[in-house]
């Protein structure tokens, strides 16, 4: 069977069916990717709204990208080097024809997973080169979630909301301490404020510091000398264990009607 017959035969099973039909009772986000969740609430977008029209992009082409920017301002948009340039978030792209025609994206999705110290020290796992460690220094590959969370920016840049959910899963994204019981009952209190351990600091600069676990899609307007100035931040969303459906189907819903109430096409 072709990858596209696959597909569409996947999309009609999980239309209309609720996230414990289509995944199980017990899923949890590294079991399915944050991409499947996606065309979930893609596919409950046009059953909710039948009226509207809507699509789902796995990528975005540095290409269009700047096209739009330089439709926007003539200085923007100018510099490309690789003329196959794209961008692919882990959820895809969501979006709606607008009143004019035009498309509009309604939800972008990340998820990173990144620190595995509350799994190893459960188990009673000890890290480093020489296995003595209980602690693994934390790593920097969630920056580069920077250059999507940027160019999606870009394509949205005369947008008033910015539908990005960042999710975030693991011991390097705590944001209070916890406390992890070892396999002999003897516990290990892992802290949220320590450099080696914890990283979303590097990622709150993409929402500019503002609370973590909210829905913050509609942007922001502050005032610089007398000027309004347009902030689009980022809904980060964080968890020391593994995401279920449970908790990040609603979450992905409540952004996208943020999008379309913003967008103004279910008025």
């Amino acid at each position: 069977m072709k990858k596209n017959q696959t597909e569409r035969l996947r999309v009609e099973k999980i239309r209309g069916q609720g996230p414990k039909e289509i995944f199980g009772n017990s899923a949890q986000a590294h079991d399915v990717s944050v991409n499947d969740f996606s065309k979930v609430i893609f596919e409950t977008l046009k059953k909710d709204f039948p009226n509207l029209e809507f699509r789902f992009r796995n990528s975005i082409d540095k290409k269009e990208i700047n096209t739009k920017l330089n439709s926007v301002d003539s200085r923007l948009g100018i510099t490309i080097f690789v003329a196959k340039a794209s961008i692919k978030p882990d959820g895809g792209i969501i979006e709606v024809k607008d009143k004019n025609g035009k498309w509009r994206i309604v939800l972008v999705c990340e998820a990173k997973h990144q620190g595995k110290d509350i799994e190893n020290i459960s188990k009673g796992i000890l890290v480093g080169k020489n296995s003595d460690q209980e602690l693994m220094v934390a790593g920097n590959a969630i920056e580069r979630s920077h250059k999507n969370i940027n160019e999606i920016r870009n394509i949205m840049i005369d947008e008033k909301h910015f539908p990005y959910i960042l999710f975030l899963q693991g011991s390097n994204f705590l944001t209070e301490p916890i406390t992890v019981k070892r396999p002999d009952g003897t516990e290990t209190i892992l802290k949220h404020d320590i450099g080696s351990l914890n990283r979303i600091d590097r990622l709150t600069s993409a929402n500019y510091s503002l609370p973590i676990n909210q829905n913050s899609c509609e942007n922001i307007f502050i005032s610089i000398d007398g000027q309004s100035v347009m902030l689009q931040a980022v809904s980060i969303y964080t968890k020391p264990t593994e995401w279920t459906v449970e908790e990040m189907l609603p979450i992905m819903k409540d952004v996208a009607l943020t999008s379309l109430k913003i967008i103004g096409v279910t008025e």
